[in-house]
């Protein structure tokens, strides 16, 4: 199985961050976690609000405790009202509904990590994600 290194966070967040600058995208705040929930990798940008940092390890966090994208994850917020108000209860807050976390999957398809972002729209966030994951030679799937 293919482990998150902190190389590979850091290739992560640095290329999320390169397609962020390239793509004129606002200032992004980067979390990258292992498959355990635990923080690898993280940056913010000059110029981000107060809580993006914050908002992007919910994205993760959220990623990882459902093992779905955060998009997908805001589709059942949307689906399954009640299922969702428990599930955020049960990780204790820490998952933000809408596009920008990405989980971080190796070649076999197995769960190594996830990517938070927030800055920029949830698409634009998302996209940013997936770019650093691409970077790093793994499969980004945003759910």
């Amino acid at each position: 199985m293919t482990a998150l290194t902190l190389a590979k966070a850091q290739t992560i967040a640095t290329a999320a961050l390169g397609h962020a600058r390239t793509s004129g995208f606002k200032a992004l705040s980067i979390v990258v976690l292992d498959a355990r929930g635990a923080v690898v990798a993280a940056a913010s940008e000059d110029g981000t609000s107060l809580k993006r940092f914050e908002i992007a390890l919910g994205k993760a966090r959220g990623a990882v405790a459902l093992g779905l994208g955060s998009r997908a994850i805001g589709q059942m917020a949307i689906e399954r009202p009640h299922f969702f108000a428990g599930a955020v209860h049960a990780v204790g807050g820490e998952m933000v509904p809408v596009a920008g976390g990405v989980l971080i999957r190796a070649a076999d398809g197995a769960l190594i990590g996830a990517v938070g972002v927030s800055g920029d729209t949830s698409d634009n966030d998302e996209a940013a994600a997936s770019a650093g994951i691409a970077a790093a030679g793994l499969v980004a799937d945003g759910g």
